[in-house]
């Protein structure tokens, strides 16, 4: 293969891809290759891409462009969801050599020849029906934490997704091989393990190449909790359906997971629900933060929302903005409603002006902030650990606590992955809680 090549990578999108990057790039070094900063100049810039929002889409040209700049002859790839979505769409980017679909990205390196440019963008795509094998991955060496991968694809129908288009059916990883890489990263001294996937609490279908569920999400947890070495264990985002009492109750008592649950609930108008098939109704998410909040009364809860779907009218936008207030949450992630090419949402009624649309998510952003601030000072005086970061960010260190509370402290290199005790003691200017140190005890400002 070509050797002492340098190799730059940059990622759009989820903590899945992340997780599917650093997989990529350590085959990259497998081979040969040097690892730099995407800013850096390369002889390959891979571009790992996202199609869930149409900004992700418009940025791609941008990031194309900025590996021109640093270095006009070399290589540039891209795969990922958008590649698969729309692979000569990307193809036709100026300056773009190599598209990869969902089948072809972990055996990019086989592609490459002398890395020369090609005078047209060069396409191995499949169709998504082929996409039914799994690919392990996880994140490592970027962070004091590792995105861990256990399932990929989905096999729900939501209209206005286009992730089983691009990503193919659900399928997971063998319980044993989740275990094997969960203890691979925990040898190598990283404190915090996030587990991601498109639908992991599905966790299990398809885990020997079959439709049925071989162990369930729970099982997953259970087993998880056991391996030695692993200081924090995070699930992200896992749909309200799937969530369920029993792993709410083990995760309430575990020694690793931590009390922070990010829950998808796209509307707080069950018509809306309906027009999305999402598979619950308002009543049921109800329930889930009423159960988190009996046996864990200080989890952080997120949450992920939809506006300007077609068909919200003034009266379900207030339906799901009263709906959230009134809800025991700790923040929101907001998503303004685009339109995606071959989705049912895109050809419905009741089409939502982008104005509105906007407006719309002004008023849920200013909902988390209040949100956020509610649960954050709802945790002052309280004592938790903090995770430290290894970033320097203008002259102070962040970190989280284990329900998700972002403090800072002066810049400490001797912090960085380390887990300190301490107490919130008051919020900042900038929202984060400032770190002090006190002579037996570490105290911080919340963020």
């Amino acid at each position: 293969m070509i050797a002492s090549k340098k190799v730059a990578f940059y990622t759009l999108g989820c903590k899945l891809n992340f997780s599917e990057t650093s997989t990529i790039a350590r085959n990259f070094e497998g081979e040969g290759f040097q690892r730099v900063d995407f800013s850096e100049e390369a002889d390959i810039y891979v571009i790992n891409t996202c199609s869930v929002t149409e900004n992700a889409d418009k940025r791609f040209k941008t990031i194309v462009k900025q590996a021109q700049k640093a270095n006009p002859k070399a290589f540039v790839a891209a795969v990922g969801c958008y590649a698969q979505l729309k692979p000569q769409e990307l193809a036709d980017v100026d300056g773009v050599d190599l598209v990869l679909g969902a089948t072809e990205k972990f055996k990019i390196t086989d592609y490459l020849n002398d890395l020369s440019k090609n005078d047209f963008g060069e396409v191995h795509s499949c169709e998504i029906e082929d996409a039914d094998f799994y690919v392990g991955s996880y994140s490592i060496g970027d962070r004091t934490r590792a995105f861990l991968k256990v399932q990929d694809g989905c096999d729900y129908k939501c209209t206005y997704c286009t992730i089983p288009l691009a990503r193919g059916i659900s399928r997971s990883d063998t319980l044993e091989n989740v275990l094997q890489n969960a203890a691979d990263i925990s040898a190598q001294g990283i404190k915090e393990i996030v587990l991601t996937g498109v639908n992991i609490g599905d966790y299990g279908k398809g885990e020997f190449g079959n439709k049925k569920h071989e162990h369930t999400f729970l099982e997953l947890v259970k087993a998880l909790d056991k391996v030695e070495g692993i200081e924090r264990l995070r699930i992200s985002s896992i749909e309200p359906n799937l969530l369920k009492n029993e792993t709410i109750d083990f995760v309430s008592k575990s020694k690793t997971f931590v009390p922070h649950f990010h829950i998808p609930l796209q509307s707080g108008s069950n018509e809306i629900l309906k027009l999305m098939r999402r598979r619950y109704m308002r009543e049921l998410y109800i329930e889930r933060v009423a159960k988190i909040r009996e046996v864990m009364p200080n989890a952080c809860i997120g949450v992920d929302v939809i506006v300007g779907f077609p068909g919200e009218t003034d009266e379900r936008f207030l339906e799901t903005y009263h709906f959230l207030n009134e809800l025991d949450i700790s923040y929101l992630h907001v998503f303004t409603y685009s339109e995606r090419d071959n989705t049912p949402a895109a050809e419905m009624d009741g089409v939502v002006p982008m104005k509105v649309r906007n407006k719309r998510s002004k008023m849920l952003r200013g909902l988390s902030v209040k949100k956020r601030r509610a649960f954050y000072e709802s945790q002052l005086g309280a004592m938790h650990t903090v995770l430290f970061e290894g970033e320097n960010k203008e002259g102070y260190i962040h970190g989280f606590t284990e329900n998700y509370v972002k403090v800072k402290a002066p810049w400490n290199p001797a912090l960085v992955n380390t887990l300190s005790e301490i107490t919130l003691t008051e919020i900042d200017t900038d929202g984060l809680v400032r770190f002090k140190k006190a002579p037996k005890l570490s105290s911080a400002m919340v963020g």
